[in-house]
């Protein structure tokens, strides 16, 4: 999954609220806990449901290649017992916009998932991943935007700046599971941060484990 944001914020700013642990837990869904575990790490708490499987995952995330405050990348493991896993990682870049005053979150995210989750199907996983991208994003722009001293940002328009290798129909991936349309949900996304929370960038945070 790959995607590119435009945050109403300075790149330091931006920079900052990716790496606060307080920023990252407001703006992931259901996410229940997550501390630093020194200058390239993060642990968290997730609870999650995509389609019929619910299941509250820990997992740890790495940080590496890190050039403040231009980008990093993720790495990590999410575990969910018997719903399953989900690792992977993703690479985040961030690029100054309108003059500096706001910047532009660029990521690239891959991972993989086993267990229950295996068993959902790469379409719906690959959906509720780019929704719980998106909902990460329009909590953490209005969070960056308040730093910088500006209005509080409007959510996105994503649909087409986010997109996602596999694009067959979700209806038909739901239909076959038996899954309420409505019931699409947040799913797994780096950014961890991301994770995943994803978990990308974050990403992406990120993006990617329990944030895929």
């Amino acid at each position: 999954m790959t995607g590119q944001h435009t945050i109403p914020a300075p790149r330091q700013t931006v920079w900052e609220a990716l790496n606060d642990p307080d920023v990252l837990k407001q703006c992931i869904p259901g996410c229940e806990e997550i501390e630093r575990t020194g200058d390239d790490g993060f642990t968290a708490k997730v609870s999650v449901k995509v389609g019929p499987v619910k299941a509250k995952f820990g997992g740890q995330v790495t940080l590496s290649d890190i050039d403040p405050p231009n980008g990093y990348t993720i790495s990590g493991e999410g575990k969910g017992g018997a719903a399953g896993f989900a690792k992977g990682g993703a690479k985040v870049r961030l690029e100054d916009a309108d003059g500096g005053a706001a910047t532009v979150l660029s990521y690239e995210v891959n991972a993989s998932v086993g267990g229950k989750l295996a068993q959902i199907g790469a379409r719906l996983i690959d959906s509720t991943a780019k929704k719980y991208a998106n909902d990460f994003f329009a909590t953490f722009s209005e969070i960056a935007a308040g730093r910088a001293g500006g209005p509080a940002a409007q959510p996105e328009p994503q649909p087409e700046e986010t997109t996602v290798a596999a694009s067959s129909p979700l209806k038909e991936e739901m239909k076959r599971l038996g899954i309420p349309e409505e019931n699409v949900y947040p799913g797994l996304h780096w950014s961890a941060v991301l994770t995943w929370g994803i978990v990308v960038a974050g990403v992406v945070l990120f993006l990617v484990s329990a944030h895929s």
